[in-house]
């Protein structure tokens, strides 16, 4: 409680005077002996009794009807809502609109965002001359930080450009930060309003900012309904490989966020445009089920990719996009080793093979000029039987195996151990032991054994339902190197007849490393003669060198993040351009063979954007709306308080009204709270009124006697 006049109180004083006259008037009567008044001893005491009870009433009526009249001269206010803050001093006035997608949302009384933005003008109408108020969204697009004024007309024309929009911060998170924007205000109080559907999912945790000691939070909910929605939370080109005119795989995972079972669902893929796969699924209530997709790439670059659901009550999230990468070229470098045998290699990645329908670009050079090349700038190298590896080669090898590049070996038979076992080594791939059978022989010491058609290096290859049953040519092998995997990260693709690995897979950093137990000349085996040949080089190489280029990114709206963009020059200035042409410059800096972009914070709308160096487009990623959003379930107040409370460390209390008038009404009677003068007014008529009945009832206590004074009847 608190007081408008606070002064009148000093009238209370005024309490204490009957009390002084009640005992001032109890004086002490003089003794007088007087011998014919002793009849006077027959008072009952019960009657003296009776008096000192209506003397104590009387003066306890009279003493309450002071007060009352004292405290209602001083206008007692309830402002217990307020924290007991004076309702006359200066306020700053903090609105939280949520802005979030899940706004969108239709309700009973109106879609829920509409509803928020007449709860934030009630609010605004009770800001006062002197007061500060500013509007915090809770997605901001990177606006700059809103700040207090005490102009009300600037809060509005924000409010009244609000829009819904993707990147919201969690509500928790915007609570902290408005309240800590009232900081700046030169008001001594500060009531942070939030105007929400309380979306569960997205009110935050215990990391979201703190509200400082002394801001009262108000919860200011909109009117909600349940919603039935399907969201995409994923999407994930599973191949590792993606050529023209070739299978490519996707799973896209998909969550029924609604009360009921969904038979049947249909749920479409989009490339360039064009429908080109499409899948149906049964979807339980709550749970996520994964849906696999099949498309055909009919070109090559960045293609423009989504999965499109079915309609539903909450449309801004039936289309995720993803990125597919179809390489324009392949940048391949062949290292010949000293007096290696490599013209059926060389036949096989000449571009009288190639032609325009593979995109290989080669380069090839010596084994002597390995050392001084850029390997940075290629997606896979393939060392053509090496001689011998020094040791600053082998570190160069091996930074591009880790950045994300593609190796493969062949071996030398004139091949130093010690050289092969320090790249092997290093990464973790296994050791070198030696050779089996004879250059140029005639007597095969091997062959394959078993192929493991389930890796990513054979997909497309054979149909899908034919891919158990499918069988690979078998060459004969004349002289094979002895290989011993070392179990880490590895697998071997192709086993031989003894037991040993023909091709290794070993994986190392973002890179792989295929290792080969004959190198490609008919002087180990005839498989350079074979129809396996050729296939069998070029799914290495793809597999090689899509590393790191299957699919872009994806990257979640107004999420800050890290893009690592490789073959960029390092003066090279980056620009990220989105799908409303708008670019930006990111923070950016140079690292060895790549460059770090700093975005997220920025990208904001839903969409597929292209990372640019110059006029050439480096990259292209995906970005999506918070997956968290499409859960349009809302908390209850009291489970929203709780949880809100316990994340910012500040108390909060619900204002419940469904319209602007009323909701009006309630922030200004909480704000100045409720006034209790009349109350008191009228108890201090009650008890005067009750004192003139007791003192009107009142006669003093007499006793009947009969006395005689005459000295004839006096006894002797």
């Amino acid at each position: 409680m608190s007081f408008l006049n606070p002064f009148a109180l000093l009238a209370m004083a005024a309490v204490a005077v009957p009390l002084f006259l009640h005992f001032f008037n109890l004086r002490q009567p003089r003794t007088v002996e007087f011998s014919s008044l002793a009849f006077v001893k027959e008072l009952q005491a019960s009657a003296v009794q009776r008096v000192r009870i209506k003397e104590w009433l009387l003066l306890a009526l009279r003493m309450l009807a002071i007060a009352s009249l004292g405290m209602a001269f001083a206008q007692p206010t309830l402002t217990s809502n307020l924290g007991g803050m004076a309702a006359s001093a200066p306020t700053a006035h903090a609105v939280v609109v949520d802005n979030s997608l899940s706004m969108t949302a239709d309700g009973a009384s109106g879609a829920y965002f509409d509803q928020a933005i007449q709860k934030a003008q009630g609010v605004l109408q009770t800001v006062e001359e002197g007061d500060e108020a500013l509007l915090w969204p809770t997605a901001r697009s990177g606006a700059r930080r809103p700040e207090p004024t005490t102009n009300t007309g600037v809060v509005r024309q924000s409010l009244a450009e609000l829009e819904p929009q993707a990147g919201a911060a969690s509500l928790a998170e915007a609570v902290g930060r408005a309240a800590d924007a009232t900081r700046q205000a030169d008001a001594p109080q500060a009531v942070v309003y939030v105007v929400s559907d309380l979306q569960a999912s997205t009110l935050g945790d215990s990391v979201a900012t703190r509200v400082p000691d002394g801001v009262q939070v108000q919860l200011l909910p909109v009117e909600t309904q349940a919603q039935s929605n399907v969201g995409v939370s994923d999407v994930t080109v599973t191949s590792r490989i993606a050529e023209v005119n070739q299978p490519v795989q996707l799973e896209a995972t998909l969550t029924n966020h609604g009360p009921d079972p969904l038979d049947d669902y249909m749920a479409s893929v989009y490339l360039a445009g064009d429908r080109v796969a499409q899948s149906t699924t049964t979807l339980e209530p709550g749970l996520a089920t994964t849906v696999s997709f099949t498309v055909t790439p009919q070109t090559r670059g960045w293609l423009d990719g989504a999965v499109v659901t079915e309609d539903d009550d909450f449309p801004v999230d039936d289309r995720h996009h993803f990125a597919l990468h179809v390489p324009e070229e392949r940048r391949v470098l062949r290292v010949r080793g000293d007096g290696q045998d490599t013209r059926y290699l060389d036949l096989a990645l000449s571009s009288e093979m190639v032609a325009d329908r593979i995109a290989f670009r080669t380069t090839a050079i010596d084994e002597r000029e390995l050392a001084s090349a850029e390997l940075g700038r290629y997606d896979a190298v393939l060392l053509a039987g090496p001689r011998s590896l020094s040791s600053g080669e082998v570190d160069a090898l091996t930074r591009f195996v880790d950045r994300g590049g593609g190796l493969l070996l062949f071996p030398n038979a004139q091949a130093r151990p010690e050289d092969y076992n320090a790249l092997l080594g290093r990464l973790n791939a296994g050791s070198f032991r030696g050779f089996s059978g004879t250059l140029s022989g005639d007597q095969t010491v091997a062959s394959f054994e078993q192929v493991d058609l389930q890796h990513p290096l054979f997909e497309g290859v054979f149909q899908e339902q034919r891919r158990e049953e499918a069988s690979v040519e078998r060459p004969d092998l004349y002289y094979v190197m002895n290989f011993r995997p070392s179990g880490q990260a590895g697998q071997t693709l192709i086993e031989l007849s003894n037991g040993r690995p023909f091709l290794h897979e070993a994986r190392h950093g973002r890179g792989r490393l295929l290792t080969a137990a004959v190198a490609p000349t008919r002087a180990w085996s005839d498989l350079p003669v074979r129809g396996l040949f050729v296939p069998l080089l070029y799914r290495s190489v793809y597999y090689l060198s899509a590393t790191t280029s299957v699919a872009g990114e994806q990257l979640v709206a107004g999420r800050p993040a890290e893009l690592r963009v490789t073959g960029v020059a390092p003066d090279a200035s980056v620009r990220v351009r989105g799908p409303d042409g708008i670019e930006v410059t990111p923070e950016q800096r140079t690292l060895f063979g790549a460059t770090l972009l700093q975005v997220g914070g920025t990208l904001t709308t839903p969409g597929l954007y292209d990372v640019q160096a110059g006029s050439t487009r480096a990259r292209r990623v995906a970005v999506n709306i918070n997956p968290a959003e499409s859960n349009l379930q809302g908390a209850s107040p009291e489970a929203a308080s709780e949880q809100l409370q316990n994340a910012t460390g500040a108390p909060m209390q619900t204002v419940a009204a469904a319209e602007a008038g009323d909701l009006e009404e309630t922030l200004r009677t909480r704000r100045a709270g409720t006034e209790l003068w009349n109350v008191f007014l009228l108890l201090a008529l009650v008890f005067l009124a009750a004192e003139m009945l007791v003192a009107s009832q009142w006669a003093p206590e007499t006793t009947s006697t009969q006395t005689d004074a005459s000295p004839s009847r006096r006894p002797k």
